[in-house]
């Protein structure tokens, strides 16, 4: 997909305050802790079509109005992933900007993910 310049600004200027895994290290905190939490980030029609079997799901567009309500341990470490990685850099910024500071973006998304062998669900 090619991106728009004003959106790619947006992640350029967030991407350095959020901290990013690859899916190896993902793995990793999530075989450690059995109390993190996978974020998906994607819109609901992507979701439906296929996500990470142990994900749950709140996408991009009301993370900001729900995180607090489905999430309110602001301590608690949440992964999230996107696509291919860009919308979670901007959810994770919004996250910590509300005061979750162990949030992390997948560097990949979905797509990372599913090439590092991950297992998927459907609906």
């Amino acid at each position: 997909m090619q991106h728009s310049p004003g959106f790619l600004k947006l992640v350029e200027e967030a991407q350095p305050r959020v901290k990013e895994l690859n899916p190896k290290q993902a793995q990793e905190r999530l075989d450690k802790n059995p109390r993190v939490i996978l974020l998906d980030v994607r819109e609901d029609h992507e979701w439906l079509g296929g996500h990470i079997a142990e994900a749950e799901h709140l996408g991009k567009g009301i993370i900001e109005r729900d995180l607090e309500q489905r999430f309110p341990d602001t301590d608690a470490e949440i992964l999230m992933y996107c696509g291919g990685g860009y919308r979670s850099i901007l959810t994770c910024d919004a996250a910590q900007k509300m005061g979750y500071p162990n949030v992390y973006s997948i560097s990949g998304g979905y797509k990372g993910l599913l090439a590092a062998g991950w297992t998927t669900a459907q609906g």
